[in-house]
């Protein structure tokens, strides 16, 4: 159904949010720190654009990686990495099975547990290799990009943002923990928001809201586990401590993978803009359709 709602409009939004970043009319230099996996595919197309519109790409992406290769848009920037092709794929492929384990809750939990503890493994090692590519540093800071356009989920590219001194635009659907929204210090209250895997609507009964706020604890012991290891890099390469929290709040624009009619309410900040869709194949719908299809998801989220 996520399919049906998607839009040339939605990669148009982003574009426009990246152009007015870049040097318009002489062509600017974007710098693309990604994370592999199908956070990359959906970052594709809107290079393409920016491709089309005369500015300069360069991607940075281990050498190892699944789907991010070579393309016309862009220059692409190799690094090595410790790990085996086999490694990578293997990894993946067993937080896919986790992803769709049938189980009780707390086995659920634990197999995702599992699996993001795992990938975050890889992620990490990608991250180190890379700020310790002394050779790929000198040229990035020789190349004077204008801005950073990064996935979130791995905190190098936001790294290089500080390094750099330029700005970030972040492309995600969501952070594990809600960093996101802890880092541009947006409200997310327990007791209105939902948290992953309680099956609760942003109407909740008292004890409901109990349950939203105990589902929530978890949270910070696994924003520990993944992410402390990226404190203690970026500490070291910008020479001064930091946090990712911090990192992430220096981030320019927000640019979130989501879409309003499929997702419960909540607050923004300003700087978040929505573009749900990008990340999904474009179909045309009659005006009787589009009517048709909201109808449905109203009435499948219990808004009707």
């Amino acid at each position: 159904m996520a399919q049906l709602l998607c839009a040339p409009l939605q990669v148009t939004t982003t574009l426009v949010l990246l152009l007015s970043m870049l040097h318009v009319a002489a062509g600017g230099k974007l710098l693309v720190v990604p994370a592999d996996g199908s956070h990359w595919l959906s970052m594709t197309e809107v290079l393409d654009q920016l491709s089309l519109k005369g500015h300069e790409i360069v991607v940075l992406a281990p050498e190892h990686n699944l789907y991010i290769k070579p393309r016309k848009s862009f220059v692409m920037k190799s690094y090595p990495v410790s790990f085996t092709q086999e490694e990578l794929e293997h990894t993946f492929w067993k937080t896919t099975q986790n992803a769709f384990f049938k189980g009780s809750l707390l086995e659920r939990i634990l197999k995702n547990y599992e699996g993001v503890k795992n990938t975050s493994v890889i992620f990490l090692d990608t991250c180190s290799r890379l700020l310790d590519n002394n050779q790929l540093i000198r040229y990035l800071e020789e190349s004077k990009f204008d801005a950073i356009f990064t996935d979130p989920i791995l905190p190098c590219g936001q790294i290089l943002a500080e390094h750099l001194a330029v700005p970030s635009v972040a492309f995600l659907q969501q952070m594990p923990c809600g960093l996101e929204f802890e880092a541009t210090q947006c409200p997310n209250p327990p007791s209105y928001i939902p948290r992953v895997f309680t099956d609760l609507a942003d109407r909740m009964t008292f004890f409901q809201r109990v349950k939203n706020l105990l589902f929530d604890f978890p949270n910070f012991f696994m924003c520990d586990v993944l992410y402390q290891p990226y404190e203690t890099l970026a500490s070291k390469f910008l020479h001064r401590e930091v946090t990712v929290t911090e990192l992430l709040s220096h981030v320019s624009i927000w640019v979130l993978k989501i879409d309003f009619v499929l997702h419960y309410p909540r607050p923004l900040m300003p700087n978040m803009i929505l573009t749900g869709g990008v990340n999904c194949a474009h179909k045309k719908l009659t005006q009787v359709d589009r009517a048709l299809l909201f109808l449905v998801i109203l009435a499948g989220s219990g808004r009707l």
